[in-house]
C-alpha cells in the first residue's frame, strides 16, 4: 500500500486533488439562489416570511433577493427580485424585504462578499435568547471555528442604516455573526459557501444547546480546530456540498429552478 507512509499532510492534500475530480452541475446564480431557499426551508430555516437571502447581480450595486411575501417554499429563480442599494426593484413589480437594507451596507464594506443569508432558526433563535456568543467544540462545524462574530445587544428591527453599518462592522473578517434576540447571518464568497454556512451554524447551535444541557462544554485543541476549519471551508468541499443539498431539494422541489 502506497499510502502507508504518507503523512497527514500529504493523504489531506491528496484528497483535495482528487476531489477537483469531482464533476460540478452548472446552475445559474438564479437558480442557485432559489434551490438554497428550498434547502434553507427543508432544514428549518423558515420563520414565516422573516429572513433574507440576496447575492450580487452582474449590473453594478444591484443584487438579487427574494420577493417580499413569499416563504422559502415558493421562491423560484423566476419570481426572484433584482434590486437597487435602496431596494428598488429593476426588472419586475414586487417589494423586497425592507430588512434587506443591512444587506447593502455588508455589500459595500466587504467586496469579498457575494452572498448574505439571514435567517431565523429554531435554535439559533434560542440561543440567541440566552445572549451567549457560539461555541465550536465539535468537528464537524469547525468551518465555523473563531469564524463566528456575536452582537451582544439587540437594536432593535433591523430596518435602519442603523443597523446595517455595525453589523458589517461586527461581521469583521468573519463569515458568520450570531444576533442576541434576533438570529443568524452568514456572508460567502459563493452562494454555495453561504448555503452551507448557514446550515452549519444552526446545526452548531443546536448542538451547542444540546451540550449545555448535559453538563460543560470541553473546548477542542486551537490548532486542530484551525486545520478541521481548513479542511472544511474550501470551495470545492463548499460546490460539493450544495450538490448534495440541491438534488435532496430537487425531489420535493422541482419548480424552483424553472426560469
Amino acid at each position: 500500500m502506497q499510502t502507508a507512509l504518507f503523512s497527514k499532510q500529504q493523504l489531506m492534500q491528496t484528497a483535495q486533488q482528487n476531489m477537483n475530480l469531482i464533476q460540478e452541475v452548472n446552475y445559474s446564480e438564479r437558480q442557485k439562489l432559489a434551490l438554497t431557499c428550498r434547502i434553507l426551508f427543508e432544514h428549518g430555516h423558515d420563520a414565516g416570511l422573516a429572513g433574507q437571502i440576496t447575492c450580487r447581480a452582474e449590473q453594478e450595486n444591484s443584487f438579487i433577493t427574494q420577493r417580499f411575501g413569499l416563504g422559502f417554499d415558493e421562491i423560484t429563480a423566476a419570481n426572484l427580485l433584482l434590486v437597487d442599494q435602496d431596494l428598488k426593484p429593476l426588472d419586475q413589480q414586487g417589494m423586497a424585504n425592507p430588512a434587506n437594507r443591512f444587506h447593502t451596507w455588508i455589500y459595500q464594506q466587504h467586496p469579498e462578499v457575494n452572498c448574505i443569508i439571514h435567517t431565523h432558526p429554531t435554535h439559533i433563535a434560542a440561543l440567541s435568547m440566552l445572549r451567549v456568543p457560539l461555541t465550536i467544540s465539535q468537528m464537524d462545524t469547525c468551518a465555523l471555528y473563531e469564524d463566528c462574530s456575536f452582537v451582544g445587544e439587540w437594536p432593535g428591527v433591523p430596518v435602519g442604516n442603523e443597523e446595517g453599518i455595525f453589523i458589517s462592522e461586527a461581521l469583521g473578517k468573519n463569515r458568520a455573526v450570531l444576533l442576541s434576540h434576533h438570529g443568524q447571518l452568514v456572508a460567502g464568497k459563493t452562494i454555495e459557501e453561504a448555503c452551507n454556512l448557514a446550515l452549519l451554524i444552526e446545526r452548531a447551535a443546536r448542538l451547542q444547546l444540546l451540550a449545555m444541557s448535559a453538563g460543560q462544554i470541553q473546548p477542542i485543541p486551537h490548532e486542530l480546530a484551525k486545520e478541521a476549519h481548513d479542511w472544511l471551508s474550501t470551495d470545492k468541499r463548499n460546490k460539493v456540498n450544495f450538490a448534495y443539498y440541491a438534488r435532496k431539494a430537487l425531489k420535493n422541489h422541482q419548480d424552483c429552478i424553472e426560469e
